[in-house]
């Protein structure tokens, strides 16, 4: 695929500006009728197959974490789905914009990460409502195997 396609594919597949890859099996956790619809559908013709669900009982390589301010703990979701993925997977954390119910502060994730053992590396437009945070372990907190 040319330069030019990977652009044109990043402004019409918005799961291709999140860096999912084909057979990568994809978590989806906090799933509600507010989710961004589009972003789901991207992911799923990126990757080759359906998201599984929070009754998924494997390790996924990325988790699909919808959040909102009243979901509950942040620190707590967030560790939950560290323990649902790979060494090395990453969290894909989905927020409602600045404005949207259920908004929560760039503050409160940077400090949620961080408390959890995550580092955040990106943070994009996700859709029309939501914000993603990539969130990875730190190269150094890798667990043995």
């Amino acid at each position: 695929m040319s330069a030019t396609a990977d652009h044109a594919e990043e402004r019409t597949n918005p799961a291709a500006r999140l860096g999912f890859e084909p057979g990568q099996v994809v978590q989806e956790i906090g799933y509600d009728d507010d989710v961004e619809l589009e972003l789901r559908e991207g992911i799923e013709a990126t990757t080759g197959q359906e998201l599984v669900d929070e009754e998924y009982d494997d390790v996924a390589d990325v988790v699909l974490l919808w959040f909102r301010d009243e979901d509950g703990d942040l620190t707590d979701a967030l560790v939950d789905a560290i323990g649902l993925i790979e060494d090395g997977g990453t969290v894909w954390l989905m927020t409602p914009k600045t404005g949207r119910d259920g908004y929560v502060e760039p503050s409160d994730i940077n400090e949620a990460a961080q408390t959890a053992g995550l580092a955040q590396t990106k943070s994009i437009s996700a859709g029309k409502d939501w914000t993603g945070s990539r969130l990875v372990t730190p190269k150094g907190a890798k667990a043995k195997r």
